[in-house]
């Protein structure tokens, strides 16, 4: 017993120096959208490591030797989780268990589809065939859970700052309340039945649930799988049938499959998406690329 308290004591002792010393806690993010918010509730107390740039598909990353230095150093390591990562394993080895590891998105519920729906194979699959979408930013109200899943884990590993981290956290959410607001208002103006998403890969389904919007995808959830020829010949089908006035790119893509559908069926190229984190330039933060994504879609969908 006393040995426990000496070590409760020495390990509460070490959180006041470190906030005493200055120094910042050092965090390790594999997620653009877990990073910003990080940055947003810690503040001048932390000290993160952006291993996936914006604008790079998350996909296909592969974290580097210099990357693995990084995460070895940090004291968390936030994910995206929902099986975004295939490289996590090699992560965790990085971090020798000295990290505590916050796999954001498996905090939330999940939306699934069926195994094989869109014509792909998938390793994101679990039983019965069912896959989950990872792509849980694309909901304010997962962004806001997110907010507040990093703000008690930084007071749990910072409590002597525990009064900035929720202060920081208090005002971006209150910014995610404006920005929700700003986005119901705007999808307000494209009436229900014009609110069928057509896009290259299948990563909008939380803000179709939001927002009403049906979605078609031409890939399947990861940018690594390759759409059917039966499932192209079906959606083609289905474009003409159903009047969809555009379709959608994404920024990491190539647009060739999509360039024959909009041939084969008149719908023309509503403009390139963001669908697996943050852009560049006007999509660089989680604001503005909700905001392109979303003007995007409905001024492509209400003007054709």
């Amino acid at each position: 017993m006393r040995n426990l308290l000496l070590v409760s004591f020495l390990f509460a002792t070490s959180q006041l120096n470190l906030s005493a010393a200055g120094e910042k806690l050092r965090v390790a993010s594999v997620s653009t959208v877990d990073t910003e918010i990080v940055q947003q509730v810690g503040g001048e107390h932390v000290e993160v490591a952006a291993l996936v740039q914006p604008g790079v598909d998350p996909h296909e990353y592969e974290p580097t030797p210099a990357d693995l230095r990084k995460v070895s150093e940090a004291r968390l390591l936030l994910t995206s989780g929902k099986h975004m990562e295939n490289y996590l394993n090699k992560l965790q080895e990085a971090t020798g268990g000295k990290a505590d590891l916050l796999k954001v998105g498996d905090h939330f519920s999940s939306l699934k589809m069926k195994q094989g729906e869109h014509g792909e194979q998938s390793t994101n699959a679990g039983a019965g065939g069912m896959k989950e979408d990872p792509h849980w930013w694309h909901s304010v109200s997962n962004a806001k859970e997110a907010t507040k899943l990093v703000r008690d884990e930084l007071v749990k590993l910072d409590p002597a700052d525990k009064a900035d981290f929720e202060k920081n956290a208090q005002a971006y959410l209150a910014n995610l309340d404006e920005l929700e607001d700003w986005i119901r208002r705007k999808v307000a103006e494209l009436p229900r039945n014009q609110r069928r998403l057509v896009t290259s890969h299948d990563a909008f389904q939380y803000l179709a649930r939001d927002y009403g919007f049906k979605i078609e995808a031409i890939e399947g959830l990861t940018t690594e799988t390759e759409a059917s020829n039966r499932h192209v010949s079906e959606l083609i089908d289905d474009i003409k049938k159903q009047h969809v006035k555009a379709i959608f790119l994404e920024n990491t893509l190539n647009p060739k499959v999509t360039t024959q559908i909009t041939r084969e069926t008149g719908a023309k190229i509503g403009g390139s998406l963001y669908p697996d984190g943050l852009g560049t330039g006007d999509a660089s933060t989680y604001e503005g690329m909700m905001k392109h994504n979303v003007s995007t879609i409905v001024d492509a969908l209400k003007s054709g």
